[in-house]
């Protein structure tokens, strides 16, 4: 990997660390009044924080693995009630269509008159967690652990989350059967139709999964954000350094060799936490 560059910057009122490519592309600014780190490329994270660190030994924003946190609160013991371990891919589209599908009846009309409905449309999502759940279930025999429809306010919940050495993966499915799909920096496009938010909703899921978990782990959380498309003809990415991983179902093993981000030890503790409907209560 190219060697980095650290440039000071100081202008109203900011003091901030540029760390650039010998090109001069920025990868990533460090915040010293706040000590945080703002990464535009995610895959220097790791030489970001080597360079930081010889620009200004002691004096840098440390790697959040090693910043120091406040006590995490404790969480009372877990209740079978409260286990989310295991909860099934789709449990939440499962339950929807249990308790609110249409009837017999009402289905067979929409197919007579050929019309959409909801019902369709979630048991598409169904089907699609069901697939990359498989996947992802499948990477356990590497040391990972994958949590499916974790429950939020509002109702609605986390398609999926896999907590490993390599961190914590926020995964979201689409279901776009025998579609093509175009993803830029900020837009994806199903066969060239109109912008779909799913990129940032991503971003957003995770940020909401990091605050959660690092309230009640005593160390910082990695979390990616994780966009995985079913059953699609075609999946362009014409973003290089996107800060969303994209894959289609069977690409998902990609994440299985990672390492690096979390010990052991912390990964118990991630799964720990992440299992126990109580902690996303409030998320």
């Amino acid at each position: 990997m190219e060697e980095l560059r650290v440039t000071s910057w100081q202008r109203f009122g900011h003091d901030r660390l540029y760390v650039n490519l010998p090109d001069g592309t920025t990868v990533a600014w460090a915040d010293r009044a706040k000590g945080e780190v703002t990464f535009l490329r995610p895959s220097y994270r790791d030489a970001v924080f080597d360079a930081l660190a010889r620009h200004t030994p002691g004096d840098a924003p440390g790697h959040p693995a090693a910043a120091p946190r406040s006590p995490a609160p404790a969480l009372p013991p877990l209740t079978p009630e409260d286990d989310l371990s295991s909860r099934r891919p789709g449990a939440a589209l499962r339950e929807l269509l249990d308790d609110s599908g249409p009837g017999l009846l009402e289905r067979l009309l929409d197919r007579l008159l050929r019309r959409g409905s909801d019902w369709d449309s979630w048991r598409q999502g169904l089907i699609g967690e069901r697939r990359v759940g498989a996947e992802l279930n499948r990477l356990t025999r590497h040391g990972w652990r994958v949590l499916h429809s974790v429950p939020l306010p509002r109702d609605v919940d986390i398609d999926h989350l896999l907590i490993g050495p390599g961190g914590v993966f926020c995964v979201n499915t689409k279901h776009h059967e025998r579609k093509s799909v175009w993803v830029g920096d900020h837009t994806v496009k199903i066969d060239n139709g109109p912008p779909r938010p799913h990129l940032m909703k991503s971003r957003t899921e995770a940020r909401r999964v990091r605050a959660v978990l690092e309230r009640f782990c005593p160390f910082a959380v990695p979390v990616q954000p994780v966009l995985v498309f079913v059953g699609v003809t075609r999946l362009d990415v014409a973003a290089p350094d996107l800060d969303v991983r994209v894959y289609q179902e069977r690409q998902v093993a990609a994440l299985g060799p990672l390492s690096g981000a979390l010990t052991a030890a912390q990964v118990e503790r991630v799964f720990d936490v992440a299992r126990d409907r109580r902690v996303w209560l409030d998320a």
